[in-house]
This record gives C-alpha cells, structure tokens and sequence, in this order.
C-alpha cells in the first residue's frame, strides 16, 4: 500500500510518500480501507517530537480514519467486511491507503453521514462536548466564549453550544474565520487580532463576564480570557496552539471561577463507557443534519504535507483531511 512517512522529526514538507508493508488485523481489531484521515494539532506537533506522545521514525502520521472493512481479527463479531466506520488508531498510523483500527472504538456510520466529515469527529467534537457538557457543566442560557473559534476543534465547540442553548461568542484571528462561525450559530464574535479580547467579551456581557471559556489557543489570550470569565464561571484548557500560557491564580479567587482541563483521549482510555455514548450521541447529532461538520481541505496523500502546514501557520478553517 501507499502511506505518508515521517522519516525524520522536521517540517510537514520532509514527508514522503512510499509503498509499505500492507497491515494485518490482529485479535480485536479490523484492516480499514481508508477514505478520509483527519488532520490534527497534534499531528503536527508530533511531527516535531513536541507531543506528549512519542512514534519514533519512521512512523505514518494520522490518527482517526473513515472508511469501509476491508477484514476482521480474531474475537471481532460486531463488525464485518463492508461495513463504513470511523475510528480512532491511537496517534499513528491514519495517512495511508489501509489501517488497523481496534473494533472497540470503531463506529459503524449511517449512509448520511460522509466520510470526510466522521473523520476526526471524535477529536474535535468529542473533545467539545465533553468539555461543554462533562467538564464544563454548560446550562442553556449560559454564556460561551470559544478562542480559537475558526479551527476544527473551535468551530466544533461553537456549533455544540448552540445546540446546548447557549449564547456563543467566537473568537478567531481573521473575519473570514468569524464569518463561518457566524454561519455556523455565533451569536456574537470578537477579532483579537484586531479588538481587545478582555474589553470586548465584558462588554458583549453587560460586564458579567463569561459562564465558560474555551480555550483551545492558549499563549497570551488565556490570561485575557480568564479576565473575561465570570463570577463562578469555568474556564476550559483544551490546548494550546499560541504556547502554554502561565496566568495569575489570584484571578480564579477573586472570581470564585474554575480552571479546568479537559483531554477527551486519556478520558476514553480510562472511562469507555462515557467515550461510547459521546462516540453515539456525536453520530446520531451528524446523522440527523444537527451537526454539520465543515471540511474547507480535502488532500490527497502526496499533499498530506501541504495539509498539515495549513494547520501549522493556522491558516485551516474548520476541519482537513486528507483521502487516500
């Protein structure tokens, strides 16, 4: 088969395209005729040797794929050759013509649901609605302030906040990112490229200051924000793609307000029934058309480097693939 290759830690450019091996399903896990991977933040970090999680070269990048059962393990009874899926491979593995996926994570996806857009619906959207929901205890009428409101995982928290009840401000870097948010549900969006992120959220607040902030950006607009939060708000850590922030805690006790980190991928390790019915309620909100995941690049896997440097110098809106 053909797959992506990281031969050495280095830039998405040094990436080559090889025949390899063909993989083999073991006990407990399905061969995957790959359709679409998702291309992530922690891809790219990965790339770099930055990641908490290290695949020493070479390695093929790519860590959730869509597409069709090509064979089945020993033990598998709960899906069979022809059946569309999406699941995760772990960290690796995904930029190829054909992947292993464990049948425990994997779901079978209903004919409405496309390929591109289930890919990476665990990361971004599983990452957001445990935040919102498991994490962040989001109430309808509350208010939702997103940083990094324009990428995949940003956009995803937008949209499932709407659908939570919530007022949504979307915060992002460009007024292209600002116009999709807008399109996907943003009642209220702030440029901080260009707008004073504390000033402006208070004001859009009355001065109460935000119920949650979602913070998938980090660097220097995290202290911003978490001066924007309210009274008793949570403040959410999801990433952090401007640097890890340092902040004053003295805020957290003048606000009574909480920090509060989410990392959705230890969560399904440690708890698989929570991970299932987030994987169910996701699939069945897609399915349905309530959710709309927005793919703005589709790469095929000779420019699977061209994919991940658009994540790199943040230039994606909304989700990219890339499709073998």
């Amino acid at each position: 088969m053909r797959a992506v290759v990281c031969k050495a830690f280095g830039a998405p450019e040094n990436l080559v395209v090889e025949e390899v091996k063909d993989p083999s399903p073991g006990p407990g896990q399905v061969l995957v005729d790959v359709k679409a991977a998702a291309v992530t933040f922690p891809d790219t970090l990965m790339l770099e040797d930055k990641y908490q999680f290290k695949a020493p070269p070479p390695y093929v990048p790519g860590g959730e794929v869509a597409g069709v059962v090509a064979g089945v393990g020993e033990g598998v009874h709960s899906l069979a050759v022809g059946d569309r899926i999406v699941g995760g491979l772990g960290v690796t593995g995904g930029f190829a013509e054909l992947a292993v996926v464990p049948a425990a994570g994997a779901r079978v996806l209903p004919d409405s649901v496309g390929f591109a857009e289930s890919t990476g619906l665990n990361y971004a959207y599983g990452t957001s609605l445990y935040g919102l929901k498991y994490r962040g205890d989001l109430k309808a009428g509350e208010t939702l302030l997103v940083l990094g409101a324009g990428g995949n995982v940003g956009l995803s928290a937008v949209e499932l906040g709407k659908l939570m009840g919530a007022r949504v401000i979307a915060a992002a870097s460009s007024e292209e990112k600002l116009a999709l948010c807008r399109e996907r549900g943003a009642d209220e969006t702030i440029n901080y490229a260009t707008e004073n992120l504390k000033d402006r959220a208070k004001e859009l607040t009355g001065g109460k200051g935000c119920d949650v902030v979602y913070d998938c950006v980090g660097g220097d607009y995290a202290e911003a924000a978490l001066r924007a939060t309210g009274w008793d708000g949570r403040f959410l850590v999801i990433g952090f793609t401007a640097g890890i922030p340092s902040v004053p805690l003295n805020l957290t006790l003048l606000k009574s307000c909480q920090i509060v980190g989410v990392f959705y991928g230890a969560m399904a390790a440690r708890d698989p029934e929570k991970r299932d019915a987030i994987a169910a309620e996701l699939i069945e909100l897609t399915a349905s058309g309530k959710l709309r995941p927005h793919v703005s690049g589709r790469y095929p896997l000779d420019e699977a480097g061209r994919a991940l440097r658009s994540l790199m110098d943040r230039k994606a809106i909304g989700k990219v693939v890339v499709e073998p």
